[in-house]
């Protein structure tokens, strides 16, 4: 997949298929989409994701929302699924003022389309005023086919990042999961953590969340870790620690289950798959070590065999 960001000269030669949106969390609701794209992918055509850098919503007004993917986790997931093109679109001052139209004409031209796939909810241009009707009118003058997609529903309710993100912030991660398509996760690089884990025969990994990345709520998650290739069982806490102290940063910590290896410097990524408990102080670690004890066994039962796969 070819990676193209931080610039608006964009251009793609060959005839492309063209999905464009927020995409915050490749989910079940963007599923038609991407079945339509790859449909057209199959006939010939080069597979087109546009999206922008930072969420338009965030530049507009200033919104500290967090994200359920970021960037670098966009990438890794339209790469995962066969996508020939990601653009992340700079959300400049040019670009937030340029009329529905002009935009539309622009992306048109600069990378070949020959079909756009969108949801009833897509919007573009100055104001957002361009939307699917808007696709749709174009269409025959700039010889693309529009092929717009009814949102999937959930419960009566369509499948949406709004609609995720409020089950990841109740810590229903069985149900964001069920939304998703796949276990919510957070990934990184490991890195160094105050050792208290190893202390107490409990080591575990530890990541620094970017500031962007919505966390569930602090506690303690039955989780699955992914690393080089290899699948590990274990328990997640996220959050500060307060039992340690200090002034500890928010962080997803970790213990994989019959591994006691070294870790440090790889990336890791960490699938959140039920919540356990929430994340509380204790007087002293070995009541901390007491409790991890349990909670332990609580998730190896629910998580089943705790051997690496591949």
């Amino acid at each position: 997949m070819e990676y193209i960001k931080g610039r608006l000269d964009f251009h793609v030669a060959e005839p492309t298929v063209l999905s464009i949106g927020k995409f915050d969390g490749l989910h079940r609701g963007h599923e038609l989409l991407m079945d339509y794209v790859f449909q057209k992918k199959k006939e010939g055509m080069k597979a087109v994701i546009f999206t922008f850098d930072v969420p338009p919503k965030k530049s507009l007004e200033q919104d500290a929302a967090r994200v359920l993917t970021t960037n670098e986790e966009k990438m890794h997931l339209f790469e995962q699924i066969g996508i020939d093109y990601l653009i992340e679109c700079p959300f400049t001052e040019e670009i937030m003022h340029m009329p529905a139209e002009e935009f539309l004409k622009k992306i048109v031209e600069q990378l070949s389309i020959r079909c756009i796939v969108a949801g009833t909810d897509c919007s573009f241009g100055y104001q957002r005023r361009g939307d699917y009707r808007m696709l749709q009118k174009y269409a025959p003058e700039y010889h693309y086919e529009a092929q717009i997609v009814d949102k999937m529903q959930y419960e009566g309710r369509d499948i949406s990042s709004t609609f995720i993100r409020e089950e990841i912030a109740a810590g229903n991660m069985e149900k964001a999961e069920l939304l998703l398509g796949y276990a919510y996760f957070v990934q990184g690089t490991v890195v160094h953590g105050n050792q208290i884990g190893r202390t107490i025969g409990i080591p575990t990994i530890n990541l620094l969340p970017p500031q962007e990345k919505l966390l569930p709520p602090f506690g303690v998650y039955a989780a699955r870790v992914e690393i080089d290739g290899k699948r590990y069982n274990g328990i997640t806490n996220i959050g500060c620690k307060p039992t340690i102290a200090g002034d500890n940063p928010v962080g997803v910590e970790t213990n994989l289950f019959d591994f006691y290896g070294d870790l440090y410097g790889k990336h890791a990524k960490v699938s959140l798959l039920k919540w356990v408990r929430e994340e509380q102080k204790f007087q002293n670690v070995s009541e901390l070590k007491v409790q991890m004890e349990k909670d332990i066994a609580f998730c190896r039962s629910f998580l089943g065999d705790s051997a690496a796969s591949e």
